[in-house]
């Protein structure tokens, strides 16, 4: 394809999805490349600087496609269909002429690396402007790795095969200019292994439209300034079909998963041993040798064949004839570099690792013969297979040209490794549009710690002490399995089975384990079974009856790539009302497609598993034993339910008849013949179920930053609370999940005391609130609250009269709180409430009404998410340190807070008593009276007497001349007489005060109560 003018680095004219996104996501900033490389070379790592190019034709584009002349230009494709304006081999292309050198010109531009000036973290360009070459792009890249102090390796571009192959008036232009580029970043980066990433198919030579063999490459790969054979590997490791009957099955390979296979493919097979000549050839396995009868060089026309590549002079193929001279190549001269390898984890990845899922991109393919189901097992075996094979000194030879092997497998490098965080990417499709890619695709995020099934079978069996097992039959990944006590393998062995589907069998001393598949190994005929007396004829067959069977299985697991928590699956028949339910549970990770594939298999297993077979063997069957399958006829009642079965569940084999049944024995008892129990399978149930799957749920990332703690003293609310100690109010935007509040006499040693896992409704006062009424409704002008969380509701009038709709409002210290209701909640804007019809100074809180709450002051209501916390009495009026933050994180975190605090205990403090009456005059005795609150059951009518609520009755009762005391003492009762005599000695006057306030001896006097004396 030929590129856009404005190549997507320069940040101009991004291609954008549906949503008005960049397709690819945008371009990182010069600062956070020079940000990402510091990063990684303090963390102790090396680092490869690896760009290429994205192509971002929309699917409504109007390009012309110069691989077809027809048409427009495929949307999304690879960077290797990068050619000239006609592709060779058309129609009219320029290709072996000057105006593909000039076409080839043009693409690179004229940038160069004295264009670029460094300074402390930062790139300036110098060069033309308009020039957005390929040049441009890839020094720029050099420079950005030169200012954050250079990087190990770095590729000056990647599998550009289009490019490459285009030949000019003489030879290659596009390899002449990388070599030219790679003399330009070797000005930038002088200390830096240099290289060029060649596709797979690319880096061995090219095959033109004609018929010609090029080395094509070599010029570049002979360069000085190039330190190694850079090779993106995706070269297929198999050729597998479905079914029992294709040539790799049959020729002895038990699966696809078989580590031995795959190892025999990297240097054997497709691309190495044979090649199919055309699609109908592929179709029908009909494999074509690779040989080289003129000249016995088959290895060129191989691409899987490294050594010999490697350790050879090349010689250009024209007209079929092997040039005389070599090429620029010096054998063994440079190390060879896996820039690339991987596999996706899909069905039969194996077959074609290079294929991948996109749907935006006309590139998206499943690999050969493939289902399409999500198999991370292929790709571990995939890497398992390719990187242990290169990595045995056998395999990969020394070189005699300099100190090392033919490759490098330090520096092989597995794609993808994504920098974007596992969960977050790929469940958060808002922020990342390929994450539903994820599923089938390459990424090692959230893969690389799974375990095969074998591996973990073979570690029980060895901390149970048994070592002669076999696992080379089980196949099967296991995302995170627990284990929450200790048992015996037994125990730990069957969630594994119940979830894989395996039996575990003794042969010959060796515990043999094996996949539950159904394939049929024997067919035993009535005349090969043998009469005995224990059973009615030579072959008793029975059906389970309807009523055992469960209708409906459900699963209860922990859902995998998300939050990790426990999920439920449900499979029900078809065909029945009601049914008997079976409920399991396994502390195994699964994602929700697995859990519904396995509630299916049990399901369907437990059905055809209604039919069982007792029979005997002659000893002349011994071969057979436990867990073989072995076809029998089948009863008349067997025979029609297996028409039924076929009809409703499709469960039969399509090898199967009406009369025959597949049977695996599940019991043999050995003696003069063999007598054996076996139970009624299909293979079909074993073929995991085409169940769609889809990504977890996931919350974004939330950083962990400080909340908003309020701590508040307040009265008794309920009567049922800890009197002295405080309440506490959090809230957070966004909410951590759970808050944890540490306290401690000083600021150190910290003791956990309260984890918080539900915020507070807290909100802000947009309007001040004058002092109201107290004891009746308050219709002032309406109070205006901004939440910051939460919400609020209107009340009926009784239900506030029953202590709904409660709330605080105060200052923010913690001791300043005036309880108030309200009736009204009016939303008015986005968690902007009017509240009005209000109930002041609830709780004997008056004595706190201010004259005006200001605008900005703290409202919180006093619902269930108030956390009362824990205060002995020796801790009450004494300053305590806290640290309060996210859960997650230790009191140590900076979004940690530390407050100071000390409590009075306000819940033990009496109210203000009311009805102050003064009788008298001034220099006449004076009669004081008044009636006592109760902060505990004052509000009961079935008593004569509201409870004292305290040890003794006291009243602390002072005369007051602006704060000067002048008289100071206790009564018991509440009443007193200010004799004249007393005013005398007092000098009272007009205007001084009598204040009276209820004593109580944990507390000390409560809020007061003054008049004026007169």
């Amino acid at each position: 394809m030929r590129p856009a003018r404005l190549v997507r680095w320069s940040g101009r004219g991004l291609a954008q999805d549906e949503d008005e996104r960049p397709i690819y996501g945008g371009t990182p900033t010069d600062a956070s490349v020079i940000e990402a490389i510091t990063a990684l070379h303090s963390a102790g790592k090396r680092v490869m600087f690896y760009p290429f190019i994205l192509m971002d034709q929309k699917s409504d584009n109007t390009l012309p496609n110069p691989w077809t002349l027809t048409g427009y230009q495929p949307n999304l494709p690879w960077r290797g269909r990068i050619t000239l304006s006609k592709a060779p081999g058309q129609a009219g292309s320029p290709d072996q002429s000057a105006a593909a050198d000039d076409e080839v010109t043009a693409f690179f531009g004229m940038a160069s690396a004295a264009d670029f000036t460094l300074s402390e973290g930062s790139v300036t360009y110098t060069g033309v402007e308009d020039d957005w070459g390929l040049n441009r792009f890839i020094l720029h890249c050099a420079a950005l790795c030169a200012a954050a102090g250079g990087v190990d390796a770095f590729c000056i571009s990647s599998e550009m095969r289009g490019l490459t192959q285009i030949r000019g008036a003489a030879g290659f232009p596009a390899v002449d200019a990388l070599r030219q580029l790679a003399a330009q970043v070797r000005l930038l980066l002088p200390e830096a292994k240099l290289s060029y990433a060649a596709d797979w198919s690319e880096y061995w030579g090219y095959l033109s439209p004609e018929g010609n063999r090029y080395f094509h490459l070599d010029p570049l790969w002979a360069d000085s300034n190039i330190d190694f054979i850079g090779i993106d590997n995706y070269m297929p490791l198999s050729d597998w079909r479905d079914g029992p009957d294709h040539l790799d099955r049959a020729g002895g390979v038990p699966s696809i998963y078989d580590l031995d296979y795959l190892r025999a493919n990297v240097e054997g097979g497709e691309g190495y041993d044979w090649y199919y000549h055309s699609p109908e050839a592929e179709a029908a396995q009909i494999r074509t040798p690779i040989t080289d009868g003129a000249y016995d060089e088959p290895w060129i026309w191989r691409y899987k064949d490294l050594k010999n590549w490697w350790r050879n002079t090349h010689h250009d193929r024209i007209n079929g004839v092997r040039q005389a001279s070599a090429s620029a190549w010096l054998p063994e001269s440079k190390p060879i570099w896996f820039t690339e390898l991987g596999c996706a984890a899909i069905n039969k990845g194996t077959n074609q690792p290079n294929k991948f899922l996109d749907p935006k991109s006309s590139e998206s393919r499943l690999p050969k013969f493939s289902n399409g189901h999500r198999d991370d097992l292929m790709q571990l075996q995939y890497l398992k297979a390719i990187l242990g094979y290169w990595s045995e000194a056998d395999n990969n030879p020394t070189s005699s040209e300099y100190e090392g092997r033919m490759l490098d497998m330090g520096n092989a490098f597995v794609w993808a490794w994504d920098a974007r965080p596992f969960p977050a990417f790929p469940n958060l499709s808002e922020i990342w549009s390929d994450g539903d890619n994820y599923l089938r695709g390459h990424w090692l995020n959230g893969r690389a710690g799974q375990r095969s099934l074998a591996s973990v079978v073979r570690e029980i069996c060895a901390r149970s002490g048994q070592d002669q097992i076999d696992v080379s039959q089980l196949y099967g990944i296991v995302h995170g399995y627990g284990l929450s006590e200790v048992s015996e393998a037994r125990a730990a062995l069957q969630p594994l089975n119940l979830r894989q589907g395996f039996d575990s069998i003794e042969r010959d001393g060796v515990l043999l384990f094996r996949l539950r598949q159904g394939e049929v190994g024997t067919d035993v005929s009535q005349q090969t079974l043998v009469a005995s007396d224990e059973l009615d004829g030579v072959l008793e067959q029975t059906r389970e009856a309807e009523a055992e069977l469960a209708g409906r299985v459900r699963l209860r697991f922990i859902e995998w790539g998300s939050s990790y928590d426990i999920a439920a699956e449900e499979a029900s028949l078809p065909d029945e009302a009601t049914h008997a339910v079976s409920d399991s549970e396994l502390a195994m990770v699964l994602t929700r497609a697995e859990a519904r594939q396995i509630v299916e298999r049990w399901l369907a297993e437990a059905r055809v598993a209604r039919d069982s077979a007792r029979f005997v063997l002659p000893l002349s069957e011994l071969q057979l034993g436990v867990g073989d399958v072995i076809s029998l006829p089948l009863s008349p009642v067997q025979a029609q339910a297996n028409s039924d079965v076929g009809d409703e569940s499709q469960l039969v084999s399509e090898n199967a008849t009406a009369s025959q049944g597949r049977f695996r024995l599940d019991r043999v008892e050995l003696g003069a013949a063999q007598i054996v129990e076996a139970v009624r399978i299909e293979p079909e149930v074993y073929i995991a179920a085409d169940v769609a799957e889809g990504l977890p749920t996931s919350r974004a990332f939330e950083p962990p930053l400080p909340v908003l703690p309020l701590f508040l003293d307040l009265p008794l609310l309920t009567g049922e609370e800890v009197p002295h100690a405080p309440h506490l109010a959090v809230t957070a935007q966004p909410w951590p999940g759970t808050v944890a509040l540490y306290g401690s006499d000083s600021d150190e040693a910290y003791v956990l005391e309260e984890i918080i896992a539900a915020r507070s409704t807290i909100g802000l006062t947009e309007t001040p609130l004058a002092a109201g009424p107290v004891g009746r409704w308050d219709l002032g002008a309406d109070l205006q609250v901004k939440l910051i969380t939460g919400s609020l509701q209107s009340r009926e009038v009784l239900a506030v009269l029953n202590g709904a709709n409660a709330a605080a409002i105060g200052d923010g210290s913690n001791d300043n709180w005036e309880v108030f209701q309200f009736q009204t909640a009016q939303l008015v804007a986005e968690n902007t409430y009017m509240l009005r019809g209000r109930l002041r100074g609830q709780l004997g809180s008056d004595g706190l009404m201010a004259p005006v709450w200001p605008e900005g002051s703290y409202m919180v209501l006093l619902d269930a998410n108030l956390t009362q916390l824990e205060l002995t009495t020796a801790q009450r009026r004494l300053a305590r340190h806290y640290r309060i933050g996210p859960a997650r994180r230790g009191y140590d975190d900076p979004s940690y807070l530390h407050r100071v605090e000390a409590f009075d205990g306000n819940g033990l403090r009496p109210y203000a008593p009311v009805h102050l009456r003064l009788t008298g005059a001034l220099g006449d005795d004076i009669a004081a009276s008044w009636i006592r609150r109760s902060r505990i059951e004052g509000d009961s009518w079935d008593l004569e007497e509201i409870p004292l609520g305290e040890a003794q009755e006291a009243y602390r009762i002072r005369i007051l001349r602006g704060e000067t005391v002048l008289r100071d003492l206790t009564v018991s009762t509440p009443d007193w007489i200010y004799t004249a005599s007393a005013q005398s000695a007092d000098g009272a006057l007009a205007d001084d005060l009598f204040e009276v306030a209820q004593l109580s001896d944990r507390y000390g006097a409560g809020f007061s109560v003054r008049r004026a004396l007169g």
